[in-house]
């Protein structure tokens, strides 16, 4: 037997009848259009580059669904778009998928490595060209790449319901927030008697009636409900700093233990709790750190470039020198910090200097004013916004649960090594 006979017989076995094809002959990317910023009308459909949506445009290009990779900048991976988008020219996009399963398509071309295909002398660059002819090998029958498709996006699926799920979670807990500490909307119900004493009203029930005051007084921030006061962010709230361990000792990174944070990890997350980091330090590294390991709850906020990134850690964490963290005081609810670092961005941007980017300084942060209210009202917003953030953390672990498995799975079923059946079984069917 040949050996393209021992290999198609291979393919067969592992569920069906594949074959070895380039990659040209199942796809063709196209470059993506031009779309400066200065041009984009605000729209509803989506402006893809090469890391991800940057934006909404009046206008499509290309008809959903449909799949695109990083042609410039970040190279290769992998979107599916399912309405109809405008791919920038920092991408690529499948003009024809000549009759394969589109999802299919996706899932191949998110399973190869293309950066050895770099033709880019300083940014990195992918020339279609160059991976038209790349061999690859697919199932023969449009009825199993669409079962391939249907386990790995019934995994992409649940993900993409907990982001948005998080994403309506968080703009209640956002909303709240801004009802009670910025708009002081219970006070002004009170007061123009449209809530009185065991009435309850959307967003207003009786047992909170006696949280509010009924009347705003005069203070240094203007007028904020009787009794709260005005504080600085360093009374409710013990700020500290990191830094970066020395990155040519190796005592300090290899096999480390505890998670180090960067304002990267934080730019990646679509929630604001963080489970894990890229990197890990060593005891050795830790010790460099004056602020050691910050407990679980203490709230990070990105200090320069940019200013405002944001999340409560799940973990015990060290951070380096882009942050400000705020570990709350007795009494003190860590999401009303987190939310309040959120409404204050301006403010606190306002307060940031610097020659080559903005950076806050932890000085210049600690006396931020913030209008404060009594303990009861701080222990009742927690309460109400803690429910909301524990589903979100909770949706958080189960998407990377689903995320280990689907990239487990994946590499295994595009290249035909593991049956259909046999990933069934393994997501429980």
């Amino acid at each position: 037997m040949s050996t393209e006979q021992n290999k198609s017989a291979k393919l067969e076995g592992a569920g069906g009848e594949w074959q070895e094809k380039t990659l040209g002959e199942i796809l063709i990317l196209q470059r993506g259009f031009d779309l400066p910023e200065t041009d984009r009308q605000l729209g509803r459909y989506l402006v893809i580059a090469s890391n991800g949506p940057v934006g909404k445009h009046s206008k499509a290009m290309v008809k959903g669904p449909g799949v695109v990779i990083g042609r410039s900048g970040n190279l290769g991976g992998g979107q599916y778009i399912k309405e109809d988008f405008w791919p920038l020219n920092t991408t690529l996009w499948v003009k024809d998928f000549k009759n394969n399963d589109i999802r299919f398509c996706y899932y191949l071309l998110k399973s190869l490595d293309l950066s050895s295909f770099n033709s880019g002398s300083g940014v990195p660059t992918l020339n279609r060209n160059h991976i038209h002819p790349l061999p690859v090998s697919i199932p023969n029958r449009i009825e199993e790449q669409r079962a391939i498709a249907h386990i790995l996006g019934t995994l992409d699926d649940k993900i993409e319901l907990n982001r948005r799920t998080n994403e309506t979670l968080e703009a209640m807990a956002q909303a709240l927030f801004k009802f009670w500490f910025v708009d002081f909307g219970p006070v002004r119900a009170k007061m123009e008697g449209r809530w009185r004493r065991g009435q309850s009203l959307p967003g207003l029930p009786a047992h909170l009636f006696d949280l509010f005051p009924d009347r705003l007084v005069d203070s240094e921030l203007g007028e904020i409900p009787e009794g709260w006061e005005v504080k600085a962010i360093g009374e409710l709230a013990e700020i500290v700093g990191g830094s970066t361990p020395d990155t040519t000792k190796n005592i300090y990174w290899e096999d480390g233990i505890h998670f180090w944070v960067t304002p990267k990890d934080l730019s990646n997350l679509n929630a604001p709790a963080l489970l894990s980091t890229k990197h890990r330090i060593t005891n050795s590294g830790l010790s460099q750190i004056s602020s050691g390991l910050l407990p679980p709850g203490t709230v990070l906020l990105s200090s320069r470039a940019p200013i405002g990134y944001l999340a409560v850690t799940e973990i015990f964490a060290a951070i380096n020198q882009g942050f400000i963290a705020m570990k709350p005081k007795p009494g003190i609810s860590n999401l009303f910090l987190l939310l309040w670092a959120h409404s204050a961005h301006d403010k606190i941007v306002s307060r940031a200097n610097g020659s080559t980017f903005l950076e806050i300084n932890k000085t210049n942060f600690r006396t931020i004013p913030v209008e404060a209210p009594p303990e009861s009202a701080m222990f009742k917003f927690d309460q109400l916004s803690r429910s909301l953030y524990e589903q979100i953390v909770q949706n958080l672990y189960e998407s990377h649960a689903l995320a280990t498995i689907r990239d487990t799975l994946l590499p295994k079923l595009i290249s035909g090594k593991l049956r259909v059946k046999d990933a069934e079984k393994i997501i429980g069917g």
